[in-house]
């Protein structure tokens, strides 16, 4: 879609055909099929890591299922997943999301956009609706940064650098070339896998809220107007291990006190530079020796800095990288800090921000616009094409965790929202 398609893809006034409708127990099949891998019986929580042996085998389980209805599938050097739904030429409107969880992950973050997608490709086909512009389903792969990133949306979107791939680790220091190519896959795949921006006319996603909104506000729908960026930091205090009984307060180099000190900093950096969209969190620690009797020798942390206004998210993370090395000096500490990524942060297309909203008023679902604190391949591939993000609540709030929920009747509202949204959009 170019930019002026997209600035009046809102003034589309519906579409005829024998209207498509959601098999919500079909959907909720496709859900138990997918979160049949990788789940642990002891805590209910799901371990889909990117490029982990439970994350390839659902791909290759859906891979299955997509084939099995017919559409044209495909996988690309990263382990992306297609499969198209319509005409075999031309253009496509990319619906989907990713499979892939965090440690300990729940059931609906990422895979409910995917099996939605096929959902509505499914319900289309039920009802004899051809689309003028192909629907492409995709499964993205290592969305929920194990290495740092968004790789599978990344490589779509072209914005792959060869010097972050050479660089990529996860938090217990696997290289990703090292785990992509233990699955049979050559990391440098992805600087050759952009899509043409010709190819692809916008990108629509559909996700669980992860946060306490919706949810507590009795809203349905939510609809995202802008998405926050990240920044990634890698914080290492080094001081001197010592024996904790025999070595003065005084003369200490404690590397966990400079990184308590650096901690009861965030809120006043928060405070003094960010805004209502700030977010630091301090999400990873390791202390060494991590003994009991010793002095620490080395804390480490990762501080994850978010916020929706790019200059805030650039003043926050100079402050916090201050910040970190006044409360090494003080403490008498060393201090390394590696910057690990960045996501700038993104507004999404307004075009596609209006024909949501048209749509959900038309299917009479209560509905807001919102922001959202967590990263999506939305925010990625709007620098691709026209995208555009559907939240349903989560209930309490609560994600990347076992408890995740999000109540069946506002799921069926979301999909389809999104199937009506596809379908208007395919018969441009």
């Amino acid at each position: 879609m170019n930019q002026n398609e997209a600035a009046h893809v809102g003034d589309i006034k519906g579409f005829s055909s024998r209207a498509p409708r959601i098999d919500s127990g079909r959907l909720r099949r496709l859900m138990d099929g997918v979160n049949a891998f990788g789940r642990n019986e002891a805590t209910g929580g799901f371990n889909r890591t990117g490029f982990s042996d439970a994350d390839m085998a659902v791909r290759d389980w859906f891979q299955a299922e997509m084939a099995a209805d017919g559409l044209s599938v495909w996988r690309d050097g990263v382990a992306n997943l297609f499969g198209r739904y319509g005409p075999g030429t031309g253009p496509v409107i990319m619906a989907g999301s990713h499979l892939d969880t965090v440690p300990e992950g729940g059931a609906y973050d990422g895979a409910l956009g995917v099996c939605v997608a096929l959902e509505c490709v499914r319900a289309m086909k039920d009802a004899g609706f051809v689309p003028d512009t192909a629907i492409e389903v995709v499964a993205t792969s290592e969305e929920e940064g194990r290495f740092g990133g968004m790789l599978g949306s990344q490589t779509i979107a072209g914005k792959v650098t060869r010097e972050w791939l050479e660089n990529a680790r996860d938090a217990n220091g696997v290289a990703l070339a090292d785990a992509m190519q233990k699955q049979g896959l050559d990391a440098r795949e992805a600087l050759r896998g952009a899509r043409d921006p010709a190819t692809v006319r916008c990108f629509l996603e559909l996700h669980v809220e992860q946060g306490p909104v919706l949810d507590g506000r009795n809203i349905q729908i939510g609809i995202a107007d802008a998405i926050s960026g990240v920044c990634n930091l890698h914080v290492s205090f080094i001081g001197t291990a010592n024996h904790s009984g025999t070595t003065p307060m005084d003369m200490r180099a404690d590397a966990f006190m400079g990184l308590a000190r650096f901690a009861g900093e965030i809120e006043a950096i928060i405070a003094a530079n960010g805004t209502k969209d700030s977010r630091i969190t301090i999400g990873k620690v390791d202390l060494s020796p991590n003994f009991p009797h010793t002095v620490p020798g080395k804390a480490e942390c990762t501080v994850n800095i978010r916020d929706t206004d790019p200059s805030a998210q650039e003043r926050l993370t100079g402050r916090v990288e201050e910040a970190a090395r006044n409360a090494a000096r003080n403490a008498g500490l060393k201090i390394e800090i590696a910057q690990i990524s960045w996501l700038d942060p993104v507004r999404l297309d307004e075009g596609l921000l209006s024909l949501l909203r048209e749509e959900a008023d038309a299917l009479g679902y209560g509905n807001v616009v919102m922001a959202s604190g967590a990263g999506h391949d939305a925010q990625t591939m709007q620098s691709l094409c026209a995208s555009g993000l559907i939240f349903v609540p989560s209930i309490g709030g609560i994600s990347h965790s076992p408890e995740e929920l999000t109540r069946w009747e506002d799921i069926e509202k979301g999909a389809q929202l999104m199937l009506n949204a596809l379908a208007r959009l395919a018969k441009h």
